[in-house]
């Protein structure tokens, strides 16, 4: 099984985290180990925790290839090659040999992992190439991770805490972390210091809390409020020596190559876009809104309300 070769690279995008992000979609459309509630590219198809084969390292050095010779006749920087793909990318079994490969664009490589698979050996030897690597720990109690990411049957919480144990003592580049909280669900008292306390001993260099800015895989689901934000960021504060709140959309616009059917369809895969930004990067492209109309028309990219802000995302069926 292969990713589709125009998709695999996409951006930069701008990056709460990381800067000017080029995107790496290493896996088949939405394959993962979860299908959080608040996914901001609709529910998982391909629920699975066995590594398999997608895009080769030669294909995704071509396309990375390709993607930077388009973007240096645009003027665009990129801060970090990310792999973020619209699924789970651990579950590539080439994705060491992958980020190796990469290593060539002497540009700074990044992993945004869910966290699922690091009890198993060989994931952690991958991602320790890696120059950073955004863990997701969403909550350390069991019937509140059960709600927000509806694992795998097959996963138990226990086993990946301890997977994301055993990186930190391991790796030795930046480690992050990221939680989302959502109202009602992990943002009590007692559920954010025991997220904190579990943190501090992994020591991430910056740990992150989040909201969904962007539509969610289940509908209703909100972000904390303001209120359990700041209690949040005091708690973690107590015990981290960074904490940051990712509440609001990223700044900067999206990059292009001058081809904006392919820079919208390979954006949206995995980061839905607001109507803004769409207007923007069409003009950029020396595009018209046509093109949208024909894209959603060919069942290609649909549109999502959420939060007042209309939204464009490829349609998972389409690849």
């Amino acid at each position: 099984m292969e990713a589709s070769a125009p998709f695999i690279a996409f951006g930069p995008v701008p990056s709460r985290r990381l800067g000017r992000s080029l995107g790496i979609n290493n896996v088949a459309a939405k394959t993962c180990s979860y299908n959080c509630v608040y996914c901001q590219v609709g529910p998982t198809t391909l629920k699975c925790i066995e590594p398999g084969r997608f895009a080769s390292p030669k294909q995704v050095l071509a396309a990375i290839s390709s993607h930077l010779d388009k973007l240096r006749d645009n003027r665009h920087g990129v801060d970090y090659l990310t792999f973020v793909p619209d699924g789970e990318p651990t579950l590539d079994l080439a994705l060491g040999e992958t980020i190796e490969a990469l290593r060539s664009f002497q540009i700074p490589i990044a992993v945004v992992t869910n966290s699922t698979l690091l009890w198993r050996e060989e994931v952690r030897e991958c991602l320790c190439k890696a120059d950073l690597i955004s863990i997701k720990v969403d909550s350390v109690d069991e019937a509140s991770w059960r709600r927000i990411n509806r694992p795998h049957p097959d996963l138990e919480l226990e086993m990946i805490l301890q997977g994301i144990r055993k990186l930190a003592e391991e790796y030795r580049g930046t480690l992050i972390s990221e939680t989302m909280l959502l109202a009602g669900i992990n943002d009590s008292f007692d559920a954010l210091a025991a997220l904190a306390n579990f943190l501090a001993d992994i020591a991430p260099r910056t740990a992150y809390i989040s909201v969904p800015v962007r539509p969610t895989a289940v509908v209703g689901i909100r972000g904390s409020d303001e209120t359990a934000l700041i209690r949040a960021h005091t708690i973690f504060a107590a015990r981290l020596a960074e904490v940051e709140l990712l509440t609001g959309h990223e700044t900067g616009d999206f990059a292009h190559t001058g081809d904006a059917r392919e820079d919208l369809l390979a954006i949206t895969a995995v980061h839905p876009m607001r109507e803004a930004a769409v207007h923007r990067l069409l003009t950029e492209n020396k595009a018209g809104w046509a093109l949208i109309g024909k894209l959603i028309s060919e069942g290609k990219l649909k549109v999502l309300d959420y939060e007042g802000d209309r939204f464009y995302v490829r349609a998972v069926n389409y690849s």
